[in-house]
This record gives structure tokens, C-alpha cells and sequence, in this order.
């Protein structure tokens, strides 16, 4: 299968060519566990599993690597703000390490109620703290660093590629347009690689390094550990938006100042989710946890269904009535499903008919077509509402495309239904019908059920009812 795929670095679509022939390095920007993810950053998290699904759909092996932020970050991604992790431990009484340790459950629960696949790596930022030193003191060896006010920054004057992912202009750059003016650097690019004179009296998280006791910067954590589980140069970083202009820029930066070879070869980022035409942000008050839907009623998939229908790199506005909207999208799908279930087991993909192979095709060109999710869930419901397809045919196609999708729809199961006296009698005469091997009859009253909209299915357990469900 060809895959395609925008790539941030030429702003264009382009064929994917990973570096080793199947196999395919995938990097992702982590949360900062500092508080509860919000429904944007989740958003970002289901694109970067689709990308995933997409690829392994394709045939690839995906060595997915995701950072954990429990270092503590600037709220200003360029050097400025308030030490995240530091406030979050000072207005809770708890250490840094309690807060980590409890934000980051908490993320992973939320990804796995999404059905998110988690990263085949894991990599809390604290654990490799001789990682990012080692970087710094390569960087240094090379020349590409200096010490101001007690920090050590990195020299953005160079690198002569500064700034090409964002399309950011040097020019404008040294003239201060982009970022505040600091004193201690010598342009206004240039970024802290480590912290020794911190802005806050007493700071908690420290460690010793050759420029003395201090903390990294943000930026060289997913340089660090990008390139130990990965190698110096890999096929796809991926990330919000957001993370462009400074954060992923100077990423490459010190990274490719480092080995002195590209260090991504595509980059691959996702739009933000919008609240009342705002991001949104923890910063600004306005975000919604996983837990919140869930406590009005939502299922995490209705969420998960909610994403899928907007492209990745397109704004998504939330709201609860395109909530709603999704719910009861997703429901009718799962109601189809299970009461297809009731009536046969799905054919194998390889044993398809000639017309569900095709709806199948059309699915997988737009999924491969730079993850258009929106497409892909367009010819789901083209496939099931096909009167020319039979149910064994519906369900295999429909289960291969989840594959990617993510819904869970071989789990589906419609809600039992509370039967009427009649029905229920119609019931208890079949089961005795059944019992006294009068199958003729049995048949009868399964017909009769099914004319009354009532699905009967025969388990170990005893008789289901479902409702049924037109297709």
C-alpha cells in the first residue's frame, strides 16, 4: 500500500519512504504531566494513533516513541514563564515526583478509554536527564553553545538552517520580532539548552552537570531521547501545530548541529481543536477533560468518532451538539453491527466479494491519502448501506477498516430491550419448542419474533433478544 503524507518540511503531499524498508521510526510529542490532558490535546493523540494504525495497516513495523514531559517546563515555549511542573507542585503541596507520577497514570488511562494503541516506548524525561547532558556537551564540543547568566544557550547564528520548517526569517529574527529580548542571549532566537541560574528561589527538580547544578531546557528532552531510541536519524516526528515555530524548529536545530545529518525526514503536525472559536488551552481556563464527557454521559469512543470526522490538519470546532451528533452516528453504527452479528459471522478479508474489495479500495484511498479519517468513515457507511452486499460481506470489510478506525466494532453489542408480555411468551414458547426438538416450530416463532422487530440469538447461556435494526 502507498502511503501519502503532508509533510510540514515543504509544506507539500508526499509519497512515504521510510529510511529501512518496513520498518518506520515514529516519534511523538508527550504531555507535560503537570495537570489533567484536555480534549485538544487528545485530539492531537488520536490523530498521531491513526497515523499509527495507517501505517501498520500498510504493512510497516512502527517503532513508536513518545516522551514523557515530567521535567517540567516554561509555560512560554521560548524560555519564558512559569516552571509548570514547580507551580503545579507549590499550589498542591505535593513534590514533583507525586504530581508526575499521578498525571501520567492519568494520561494513560485516558488514551487507553480512546482505544489510543500506547507507544512501544515510553520515555519519562527525568529518567534521562544523562542524555540530554551528553547532548549539551556534544554541542559544546562542536561549538555551537555559549554560557550567559549562568545558562547555557544554544547559538542560533550556527546553524544556517535555523528556522526552515517554520519559514521563519532570519532577518526579522535578529531583530527581535519573534521573541522578547533577553539579555543574556546574543540573538533573539537563541535557546536555553541548560538552566544553572534559575528565575525561582530554591527550585526543587535539579541536577549536577558539568556547568553546575541545573535543569535542561525543554527543547533537548525529545532531541535526547529521540535519537537513544531511534537512532541520529529516523522517518516521522510528530505533534500539534503549535510546536512548529519554536519548539520543533529548534529541535532540529541542536539535533542536526549535533550529528551533522537530517534528523526527521517528515514531519507531521495536527490543527487544534477550537472552543467557542478559541484553542483550547489549560492556560486560558476554557478545557474539557476525557472525564468530563463521561460524567455527561458520553462514551470515550464518542469522542474518539467526533475526531475522526475532521482532517487532521483542519481546524475542529467543539461543541456538545457535534458531540451529540457523533454519539448518535456512532450508536446507529454499533446498533447495525451487533444485529448484523446476530445473523452471521463475517466473511474473511482475502474471501470478499469483488464488490465489498472495492468498497474496501475506497476506503483505503482515503486513509492512505494523507489520513483523511472523514472519506474513510464516508465509505464505512457507503459499505453498509450497500443493499447489494451481504451481512458476512458488510462485516468483514467493516472490521478491516476499524483496523485503522479504532471504534471497537467487533465488540459491538446492541442493548438487550425490555419485551412486552406477548413477546416474551412468544419467547418461552420457542425455548420449549427448542427443548422438545420441535424445530419446525421454533422456526415459526423466530419469524413471527423477527415481524415483531425482535432478534432472537441462541447462546450457551440461554436466548437473546435484540431489536432490530434496518440496513
Amino acid at each position: 500500500m502507498n502511503v501519502k503524507l503532508y509533510n510540514t518540511l515543504g509544506r507539500e503531499m508526499q509519497d512515504f519512504k521510510p529510511i529501512n524498508e518496513k520498518e518506520v521510526g515514529l516519534y511523538c510529542c508527550g504531555p507535560t504531566v503537570y495537570n489533567y490532558a484536555h480534549i485538544g490535546n487528545l485530539r492531537t493523540y488520536v490523530f498521531e494513533d491513526l497515523l499509527r494504525r495507517t501505517l501498520e495497516y500498510a504493512g510497516y513495523n512502527v517503532n513508536h516513541v513518545m516522551n514523557i514531559t515530567d521535567v517540567g517546563h516554561l509555560t512560554g515555549d521560548a524560555d519564558e514563564g512559569e516552571d509548570k511542573m514547580e507551580k503545579s507542585a507549590r499550589e498542591t503541596g505535593r513534590s514533583p515526583a507525586e504530581i508526575a507520577s499521578f498525571y501520567t497514570d492519568a494520561f494513560f488511562n485516558d488514551i487507553d478509554r480512546l482505544n489510543i494503541v500506547r507507544p512501544k516506548t515510553a520515555c519519562a524525561a527525568t529518567k534521562h536527564i544523562g542524555n540530554m547532558i551528553g547532548l549539551i556537551k556534544k554541542l559544546e564540543a562542536k561549538g555551537f553553545t555559549y554560557i550567559s547568566g549562568g545558562n547555557v544557550y544554544f547559538d542560533t547564528s550556527k546553524f544556517d538552517r535555523y528556522g526552515e520548517l517554520a519559514l521563519l526569517d532570519r532577518q526579522k529574527l535578529r531583530a527581535g520580532a519573534r521573541i522578547a529580548v533577553d539579555d543574556n542571549k546574543k540573538n533573539p532566537a537563541d535557546f536555553v539548552l541548560w538552566f544553572t541560574n534559575s528565575k525561582f528561589e530554591n527550585h526543587i527538580m535539579q541536577w549536577d552537570s558539568p556547568w553546575g547544578s541545573g535543569y535542561p531546557g525543554w527543547h533537548v528532552e525529545c532531541s535526547a531521547m529521540s535519537m537513544k531510541y531511534l537512532g541520529e536519524s529516523f522517518d516521522i516526528h510528530c505533534g500539534g501545530i503549535d510546536h512548529i515555530p519554536i519548539h520543533h524548529t529548534n529541535e532540529i536545530a541542536q539535533s542536526e548541529a549535533a550529528s551533522g545529518k537530517k534528523w526527521v525526514n517528515y514531519w507531521i503536525h495536527g490543527e487544534f481543536l477550537l472552543m467557542d472559536k478559541q484553542k483550547m488551552a489549560k492556560s486560558a481556563g476554557n478545557f474539557l477533560t476525557l472525564q468530563t464527557l463521561i460524567d455527561k454521559g458520553y462514551d470515550p469512543l464518542d469522542y474518539r468518532y467526533f475526531c475522526l470526522g475532521g482532517h487532521y490538519r483542519s481546524q475542529l470546532v467543539f461543541n456538545f451538539e457535534s458531540l451529540d451528533a457523533a454519539r448518535t452516528a456512532r450508536m446507529n453504527l454499533v446498533e447495525r453491527i451487533a444485529a448484523m452479528k446476530l445473523e452471521s459471522d463475517p466473511t474473511p478479508v482475502e474471501n470478499l466479494s469483488p464488490r465489498a474489495k472495492e468498497l474496501l479500495e475506497n476506503f483505503n484511498n482515503g486513509l492512505l491519502g494523507d489520513l483523511n479519517a472523514p472519506k474513510a468513515l464516508a465509505e464505512l457507511w457507503q459499505l453498509m448501506k450497500d443493499k447489494d452486499l451481504g451481512v458476512a460481506d458488510k462485516l468483514g470489510a467493516v472490521f478491516e477498516m476499524d483496523r485503522v478506525l479504532g471504534l471497537r466494532l467487533d465488540e459491538a453489542e446492541a442493548p438487550s430491550v425490555a419485551l412486552t408480555d406477548a413477546e416474551a411468551a412468544l419467547v418461552r414458547a420457542r425455548e420449549q419448542a427448542r427443548a422438545d426438538k420441535d424445530w419446525a416450530r421454533a422456526d415459526e416463532l423466530r419469524a413471527e419474533l423477527l415481524e415483531m422487530g425482535i432478534e432472537i440469538k441462541d447462546t450457551a447461556k440461554g436466548t437473546e433478544c435484540r431489536k432490530s435494526v434496518n440496513r
